[in-house]
């Protein structure tokens, strides 16, 4: 056999270390590869156990996110929300006191004169000698002593609002509680002014004493529904720096606009002054007492509804200083929580937004919480389930929270006692058929507006809106579901029959199903819609009236046909001056605030609701 020369044997010899060489070094690193790679899956398995054995504690119940508390083993069957465990502190026994006041001279007692003081009834906690505890307190006129009438209790025993809650839930955690008296109420002196600058004064008189006492750790919180929710404003308009937080529950933001919507008139508007003063006196000297505002502020419903144009609401400062909003914006730095009803007639949640939204742009933490009840709390079940349908009944299965008593402990707990991680502000929104989901405000913020020209829907009945007859407007089917999030707006053409002036309601429904899901109300002379009247021609003047619908959060599903019926008046509202001859109705838009929120979106959650089947 031939040989292969040297130098060919040298070559193959270098070729073959070359190829060993590269396959030693594609071996090595190829082991590093898979060793990185096993430490990797190591650590990334030790992170996703540790991940999964960070499972919620429950039982650190303060720590237990929003959307974890429908988790908890909390008490569903009670009359209202439960905290998960009692605090370490007994009670101590009541005590009274009084509140002196000093009143400018134009709020002086016109009809029985005395020294102007806040009558308070006290519970606090029994803690150790030293220790500083902040306040809770309510304060309304309902409280009544019975020395004539027994038609209520005194504020000396816990009312079924706020203070038997706050008495069973909050005290033995470290907090006093306070009921308070309005003026001309209860004990406490002076004539009653009804949510005029007397009562505010008074209010914030009681808050400065409450925040100064030895025992106060020097930061109050005010809490109420209705009457005792607007006390929370009035104390907030021109705030005592200890005022840190208040929570009104569907509590007016001034008198005006709780009577009034676009220049529609409630029923109730006329002599609400005299029904409030009636609903508190017994017949003894002390309701001789009588405020100056008492004498023209029965007249201003009257001139407000017959004299608009000509400026019937002005003709005094009666409303303007009933107007509690605007002062609180311009004076107030605490905290706000707003709660309402979705379905309150009594305070309609228009009150609600866009307040909720100032109040933010002014630079306050706010929070609120909307679900479909009525004028209640929002953690009474038994309460909810008279509710009817179409007026919150749909919504009602997942509607009662009883997680409200942890929700509103943690906001007591930073801003009263600054303990814990500062609240956020955002609002919980349930839908007509009781789906809950949060936003950061409300209407949400990526909402986008759909404009339906009444043109391209059905009308039917007469055009003419009066006494005598109604016009119904009906949409085409929607192909998709709509999420409607915000205050719808309806903007009609007019025009005048031979008065001057007009009023429509309109009665939003899913006409597929029968369902009504809100309604609009406007009188033609404040038909750019506000507080400021404006002129109108009797006889075939032509206008167009810039409605906006009552808050609502509605889910239409596809397939499904809206309706618009408008009436010369409906539910609780008067009827216009002009209802015989009424308006006619050329034609319009239906704005849409719409929402896309799929059923998997990230802004759904559960929640610990009352569970009646339980009981």
């Amino acid at each position: 056999m031939a040989t292969k020369p040297d130098a060919v044997l040298i070559a193959e010899s270098v070729s073959q270390r070359r190829a060993e060489q590269q396959l030693n070094y594609t071996i090595f690193f190829t082991t590093i590869v898979v060793v990185i790679f096993i430490v990797m899956a190591f650590i990334l398995n030790d992170e996703l156990i540790i991940e999964e054995s960070e499972e919620i504690n429950y039982s650190q119940w303060k720590q237990v996110p929003l959307k974890e508390r429908y988790n908890m083993d909390l008490n569903l069957t009670s009359w209202r929300s439960q905290l998960p465990e009692s605090g370490p502190y007994d009670i101590l026994p009541m005590t009274e006191h009084f509140v002196e006041v000093d009143l400018p001279a134009s709020e002086q007692d016109a009809g029985y004169p005395e020294d102007a003081l806040m009558h308070v009834a006290l519970w606090l906690p029994d803690v150790e000698e030293g220790e500083k505890v902040p306040v809770i307190a309510t304060v309304h006129p309902y409280y009544d002593f019975g020395t004539e009438v027994d038609d209520s209790n005194p504020n000396t025993i816990p009312d079924l609002g706020v203070g038997q809650w706050i008495f069973e839930e909050f005290i033995s955690h470290g907090y006093a509680l306070a009921q308070v008296s309005t003026f001309g109420s209860g004990q406490s002196t002076h004539c009653q002014d009804v949510k005029g600058l007397g009562e505010q004064i008074g209010i914030q008189a009681a808050v400065e004493w409450l925040g100064t006492q030895e025992w106060s750790n020097g930061n109050v919180g005010l809490m109420g529904k209705s009457y005792a929710g607007t006390t929370n404003w009035e104390a907030a308009q021109n705030p005592s720096e200890h005022l840190k937080t208040i929570v009104p529950i569907s509590g007016s933001i001034g008198v005006q606009q709780m009577f009034y919507r676009n220049g529609s008139a409630e029923a109730r508007a006329m002599g609400y002054d005299l029904a409030y003063e009636m609903a508190t006196a017994d017949p003894t000297t002390d309701d001789l007492r009588i405020c100056s505002d008492d004498v023209f502020g029965p007249a201003m419903p009257v001139t407000t509804s017959l004299a608009a144009e000509f400026g019937g609401a002005d003709w005094s400062d009666y409303w303007e200083e009933r107007y509690h909003l605007g002062d609180v914006i311009e004076n107030y730095n605490g905290s706000v929580y707003i709660v309402w009803g979705m379905q309150d007639w009594n305070v309609d949640p228009y009150h609600a937004f866009p307040t909720y939204q100032m109040l933010r742009d002014n630079g306050l933490t706010v929070r609120g919480i909307m679900g479909q009840w009525g004028h209640n709390y929002p953690d009474q079940g038994e309460v909810h389930s008279g509710l009817s349908s179409g007026y919150g009944e749909e919504a009602y299965g997942n509607m009662s929270r009883m997680d409200w008593a942890i929700e509103l402990f943690n906001w007591f707990e930073y801003w009263l006692k600054g303990i814990g991680d500062e609240t956020e502000s955002y609002v919980q929104m349930q839908t007509h058929d009781g789906r809950w989901h949060l936003e950061e405000t409300w209407p949400p913020e990526d909402m986008n507006w759909e404009i339906q020209d009444l043109s391209e829907w059905s009308f039917s009945g007469s055009s003419f809106v009066r006494a005598d007859s109604a016009l119904q407007i009906i949409s085409p089917q929607f192909e998709e579901e709509i999420h409607l999030s915000g205050l719808p707006t309806l903007h009609l053409d007019v025009t005048t029959q031979g008065c001057n002036g007009g009023q429509i309601f309109a009665t939003l429904r899913d006409e597929t199903l029968g369902l009504r899901l809100g309604h609009a109300v406007m009188d033609i002379r404040y038909r750019d819609g506000g507080y400021d009247a404006k002129p109108v021609s009797p006889l075939f003047g032509s206008y167009t009236m810039l409605m906006e619908f009552n808050p609502l959060d509605v889910v239409l599903p596809a397939g499904h046909v809206l309706s618009i019926e408008l009436t010369d008046t409906g539910e609780d509202y008067l009827p216009s001056t002009c209802a015989a001859t009424g308006l006619s109705v050329d034609g319009g838009t239906f704005g849409m605030p719409l929402i896309d929120r799929p059923v998997e979106h990230e802004n759904w959650f559960e929640v610990a609701h009352y569970n009646a089947s339980a009981v």
